[in-house]
């Protein structure tokens, strides 16, 4: 049988669908073996090439695929790489060290309700390959382009030396990817999502397929705390009791049949007794198709567990099963192990534990979510994930070194408990909230003692209509959906603090304290109450709105000072506000202001005030306000629908959360029907005078789950004792047998009441009284 090996090179050259569309139907037409594919992009929903790839593969051509050069950045993985049927290569020099250019995962497809896949799954040599010019001669070459077609060759070396008869009952895009993993050599020092399982071995993996008979597998196979720093980021922070789901997302291989399917529901099985500490909840693909699947386990250290110390060992075992074979009678099955060695800690304490919110990210695909720093020319996307473990990663070991342990949140902010929390962190959020979530975060806040720390990003109008271009492979216009981030939704979020943000790009540098940093594309804040601490800086305002004034500075005239940091007392709580996330984001980092975070998560969660941030200098006598109309708006012309989980949608809290939440709207709020000020604390003047208060008679309340006839008539008798304006909470589900209690005891000395009256009337009548009138 003739081999074919289809290269495809690709330097920064724009390519369009139709074009791989006719090439992968070539390849259908002429039954090859094995296809490489040394060009990828980041819109894994580009849905006529994604499902042309699964044709190809499940017309059982071995499809290998460059993973990409945007390394060393984490979350840049190209599709079709990142599809679990492709056979995803990363590149190495020849000291076995990753690439710097080669993409590293995880893969995006899953977030923000999932976690990520490993990729790639193997690395081969691309660093200062000789290879053949186009002209004559040799020269060196390299990229993942390169490593690539290393793996093809490798793979059709591999198919080579299975006999004839028996290479279609054999070689599979799965058979084929279990053979590169685990015949793999690991590399020492880096982590999965850099090497996958490691440097591709010819010779282990031709020893695997010799053997091999049609199984089902999974990819990794081994899931252990202790191998650091190959399992980051899970070896960096251990499980503790009363945290957000830990996932881990692993894929299936298929080698038996190009569909195969879950027999029964995955099963945990500890080794000790101190396994059963631990719970496992399972999504998975129930239909593998075409030849893979995927596992996912969302686990959690039971409550009794939170003084627990040490590690847990065992396994999950799933069974897939596939049609028989062509001559064969019986269904063929195969059991799927994954090995888990996990270390659980107890639980943190409460100030040093940081909720970090995935939910409210959005990155492209589906919509143009424009770039975070407007000074980078050559990425015009926002698609690395905005996620911990992807391009937040040197921030997330940093605060992890310091002490802090990090859980993210997949879910709307109604599907975590506040209790548990010193800090949620938001940085650079894109999406719209919930009413309930506003409701409930700001009762978070004020009486719950949740920290509160923002870090923004910009947004102008007249900016994203300037950034609006033509598509010449979707033959459409391309317009941004919103900005670096949505800072009109963020208002809303933040007005019940009377915080706001308002549309200026501000740029340029800064010191405090001695500390340099940078300002980059970075918003302002207009809107801060009397008695928190902002710091203010010269900047240059880059926006659209601003061109005039940057004429004006450039000519010498002084810069203007705009409020960027803002910290302020709340309640019991406490919030922080900075208008740009590029000092923290990997991709686009010029300077990091990691120092400011760790500040800033110190006065958030513990109530340590720095003397520099919180100087009584930098207090507010006066609110900074500014008028609605002055306030960022939303477009008019953009269906944000299509790319929200908010907009239009149900709220639900999904299998990232909390068990016990999973499928419902989450936790209602413990103390509803405050008074109109907040309690504990100074009232907030949103700027309408020296002596306004701060009036929520506009906010609407939030929605509950649907409660019965009974308990809102009871609600209502409590309106009617308590009244809306006094400081007494309104009793919840929990307490509602008072509710019946009152009205009985009510109803019972009104009875005894008009019992005496009517005995009063009878004596009067029986001494032959006439005072009716006085009845």
């Amino acid at each position: 049988m003739l081999f074919v090996f289809l290269p495809m090179h690709s330097l920064l050259q724009v390519s369009y669908t139709s074009w791989f569309l006719d090439a992968f139907n070539y390849a259908l037409a002429t039954n090859m073996d094995v296809l490489n594919l040394s060009i990828g992009g980041p819109d894994y929903l580009d849905l006529p090439f994604v499902e042309k790839v699964w044709e190809i593969t499940a017309s059982n051509i071995i499809m290998v695929s460059a993973i990409g050069n945007d390394g060393p950045l984490y979350g840049t993985l190209n599709n079709p790489a990142d599809q679990s049927d492709v056979i995803g290569v990363g590149g190495i020099d020849y000291n076995d060290h990753i690439a710097s250019f080669s993409s590293r995962g995880m893969s995006t497809w899953e977030i923000p309700h999932g976690y990520g896949r490993i990729k790639p799954d193997v690395v081969a040599y691309g660093r200062e390959i000789m290879g053949a010019k186009i002209s004559t001669g040799c020269k060196k070459l390299s990229g993942t382009s390169v490593a690539s077609p290393v793996v093809a060759g490798v793979v059709c070396l591999l198919v080579s030396v299975i006999p004839e008869n028996k290479r279609k009952e054999i070689l599979n895009p799965a058979s084929m990817k279990q053979a590169l993993v685990e015949g793999a050599s690991k590399l020492a020092g880096p982590n999965m999502y850099e090497q996958g399982a490691g440097r591709v071995d010819l010779l282990e993996s031709f020893e695997i397929l010799k053997s091999y008979q049609p199984r089902a597998s999974v990819f990794p196979s081994v899931l252990d705390y202790t191998d650091c720093p190959y399992t980051w980021p899970f070896c960096r922070q251990a499980l503790y009791s009363g945290a957000m789901p830990v996932i881990f997302n692993a894929t299936i291989l298929n080698g038996m049949d190009v569909i195969g399917y879950v027999q029964s529901p995955p099963t945990w099985h500890p080794s000790s007794e101190e396994g059963n500490l631990l719970s496992i909840r399972f999504t998975y693909s129930e239909v593998i198709w075409p030849w893979t699947g995927y596992i996912a386990l969302h686990m959690q250290i039971k409550e009794e567990g939170a003084h627990f110390s040490g590690v847990i060992e065992g396994n999950v075992t799933v069974r897939i099963y596939s049609p028989p074979a062509q001559g064969e009678k019986t269904a063929r099955s195969s059991t799927c192990v994954l090995q888990l060695k996990l270390n659980v800690v107890p639980t943190p304490p409460r100030s040093k534990r940081v909720l970090w919110d995935q939910f409210h990210s959005i990155k492209y695909p589906p919509g143009y979510i424009p770039r975070d720093s407007l000074h980078v020319r050559t990425d015009i996307l926002d698609w690395h994930g905005d996620h911990l473990h992807t391009n937040f990663h040197n921030m997330f070991n940093m605060l992890t070194d310091a002490g802090y342990y990090f859980e993210t949140l997949g879910s709307p902010f109604t599907c975590f408990d506040a209790s548990q929390y010193g800090t949620l962190l938001l940085v650079d959020p894109e999406e719209e909230y919930f009413q309930e979530e506003i409701e409930k975060l700001k009762d978070d806040v004020i009486n719950t003692g949740l920290g509160l720390a923002v870090f923004a990003e910009w947004y102008n109008v007249d900016t994203m209509v300037k950034m609006r271009f033509f598509d010449d492979n979707t033959r459409s216009w391309w317009t941004p959906v919103t900005g670096g981030a949505n800072i009109p939704a963020l208002n809303d979020l933040l007005e019940p603090f009377g915080i706001a943000f308002g549309d200026k790009i501000l740029n340029g540098d800064f010191s405090i304290n001695g500390v340099q940093s940078r300002y980059a594309s970075g918003t302002d804040i207009v809107r801060f109450p009397r008695g928190g601490y902002i710091h203010s800086f010269p900047f240059l305002d880059s926006s659209e709105s601003g061109a005039t004034q940057d004429v004006l500075l450039n000519s010498g005239t002084n810069k203007a000072d705009s409020p960027i940091l803002g910290l302020l007392d709340v309640g019991e709580g406490r919030i922080a506000v900075y208008g740009d996330s590029n000092c923290l984001d990997s991709s686009h980092m010029v300077t990091n202001c990691f120092w400011l975070l760790r500040k800033v998560l110190d006065f958030t969660g513990s109530n340590i005030k720095d003397t520099v941030l919180l100087s009584e200098s930098v207090k507010q006598d006066m609110p900074l306000y500014e008028d609605d109309n002055r306030l960022p708006s939303r477009r008019t012309d953009v269906n944000y629908s299509v790319y929200s989980a908010v907009t239009g949608k149900d709220l639900i809290c999904r299998s990232d959360s909390r068990f016990e939440v999973w499928g419902t709207k989450g936790y209602n709020l413990q103390i509803r029907g405050r008074n109109k000020k907040l309690p504990g604390h100074h009232v907030i003047d949103l700027g309408r005078g020296l002596n306004s208060t701060f009036d929520t008679s506009r906010s609407r309340r939030p929605k509950f789950t649907k409660r019965s006839k009974g308990d809102s008539l009871g609600n209502r008798y409590l309106g009617l004792l308590y009244g809306d304006e006094l400081d007494v909470p309104e009793l919840v589900a929990s307490h509602y047998w008072l509710v019946p209690a009152i009205v009985a005891v009510t109803g019972s000395l009104l009875f005894v009441s008009i019992w005496r009256i009517r005995q009063k009337r009878q004596r009067r009548r029986r001494s032959g009284s006439g005072r009716w009138a006085y009845l």
